[in-house]
């Protein structure tokens, strides 16, 4: 296979613990909050990017259209995983200003300081900016809630939390050869832990293609078409990768993921095609065979067909739909 394809997902058993392995964060980009009430600050959307919460001394509120305000107190994480505006503010009757209207002191590229509000109660959050860079972890953020709360850890489960919070603000400051990736995989930890965790308990982890993971015949075969998306699948060859029939493989791919099996390869093979001609200079016929595709043009008019553009233009037009 071509190294480009292969996605070096260990050989695991549990084809969502391979989806979250993917999860490898970047662009991280983190502010310690000292805030005193009466405070409230505006954040805008961040297109593309996920940001994250967490409150190590006091409480505030957050909120996001078209969602029940969340109490946030001391422990707690929030996870905005679809880039939405929001607000935080110690009470909800404050007014908030817009987030790059608050001085900051820039600690780093990385890393910085805020300092607001009046001279109240204090509340400290961190508070992080990040973008992942794999399509599956794309496809699972897409599947989480607007807002992902997490309380539990407290006492010595939440010790883990505050330590590694301590030391990334401490990794930020120095910023050591090697820094940037320190700070990056425990952004990583941080953040998987919470999506465990929600994933562990809530209903809509049961649905749709998060449910499809953890289904024992097609988690397998989803896992296949992620391992190896150059590989020539049909419907017959993933049923007896996964040991059933191939009208039933069909049936049952197609209930829980929403799709056919191989609308679904396609898909997975286009978004990967995409994130290679944004990021990279290869031509068309060398991403072309690195998933699969016997010609460019064959490439080309599937490419096409699910994004509406021709892959020689998105290098131009980087707004192509995701």
């Amino acid at each position: 296979m071509n190294q480009r394809t292969n996605t070096t997902i260990p050989d695991l058993t549990d084809p969502l613990g391979e989806a979250l392995h993917l999860l490898r964060l970047n662009g991280t980009f983190y502010c310690r909050s000292e805030l005193t009430a009466p405070w409230g600050v505006e954040l805008p959307r961040f297109e593309g990017r996920m940001m994250f919460h967490v409150v190590t001394a006091g409480e505030c509120w957050l909120e996001v259209e078209g969602e029940a305000p969340h109490l946030l107190r001391q422990g707690s994480l929030a996870l905005v995983p679809h880039g939405n505006g929001h607000t935080i503010r110690n009470n909800r009757n404050n007014r908030t200003l817009p987030l790059f209207d608050i001085p900051v002191e820039r600690v780093s590229d990385r890393y910085e300081v805020m300092r607001h509000g009046g001279d109240g109660e204090l509340t400290h959050l961190t508070c992080g900016v990040v973008r992942f860079d794999h399509i599956a972890g794309q496809q699972l953020i897409d599947h989480l809630p607007k807002v992902l709360q997490i309380d539990t850890w407290a006492n010595e489960e939440g010790s883990w939390l505050h330590s590694t919070l301590r030391f990334i603000a401490q990794e930020a400051k120095e910023l050591r050869p090697g820094g940037e990736t320190v700070i990056t995989h425990l952004a990583d930890i941080i953040i998987i832990q919470a999506i465990r965790s929600w994933l562990d308990s809530a209903p809509d982890a049961n649905r749709g293609w998060l449910a499809a993971l953890r289904d024992r015949y097609i988690g397998k075969a989803l896992a296949a078409i992620h391992r190896e998306p150059d590989k020539a699948w049909t419907v017959a060859s993933l049923a007896k990768e996964v040991g059933m029939s191939r009208s039933g493989f069909s049936a049952r791919f197609s209930n829980l993921v929403g799709d056919s099996a191989m609308r679904y390869l396609t898909q997975w093979r286009m978004q990967l095609a995409r994130a290679q001609l944004l990021e990279t200079s290869e031509p068309l016929s060398v991403i072309a065979s690195h998933l699969g595709y016997q010609s460019e043009a064959a490439f080309s008019r599937a490419f096409k067909r699910v994004f509406g553009i021709s892959p020689g233009s998105v290098r131009y037009n980087a707004n192509v739909p995701a």
